[in-house]
């Protein structure tokens, strides 16, 4: 459990500045600069939680795995956002994209979080 928690945040760590660096460039920044939060680590190596929901649903259609995932992730990026921004410290904040809920989730990047469940399936949970 460890090692997937570790896994998991570096997976995180490294799919969010890809992301956010795909951003830039698709922004006009050649440079491609990406950002991220330490504040990220431990909430993406918090998907190792995921683990258990792999372990029963590995035989089902990777639609279905990928809906699952997302709704999970969606749901812990709600709860996270919601109590980070209480204490002042959420690094994200959603409130200007169109899709928003509340400033801390953005329904736009459901295929982000579909893909980003599979990514942790395929590199983590199958093999921890």
């Amino acid at each position: 459990m460890i090692r997937g928690f570790f896994l998991c945040g570096i997976i995180g760590w490294i799919m969010e500045i890809v992301w956010t660096g795909v951003w830039s460039l698709i922004n006009g920044d050649f440079k491609m600069v990406s950002t991220t939060s330490i504040i990220m680590f431990p909430i993406y190596g918090m998907a190792i939680l995921l683990k258990p929901l792999y372990d029963v649903m590995f035989d089902l259609p990777i639609y279905m795995r990928g809906g699952i995932y997302a709704f999970f992730i969606f749901a812990a990026e709600y709860f996270f956002g919601l109590i980070l921004t209480k204490i002042g410290v959420c690094p994200w904040n959603y409130s200007d994209a169109r899709f928003n809920i509340n400033g801390l989730i953005r329904l736009d990047y459901a295929p982000a979080w579909f893909a980003a469940g599979l990514i942790f399936e395929g590199l983590v949970f199958a093999r921890t």
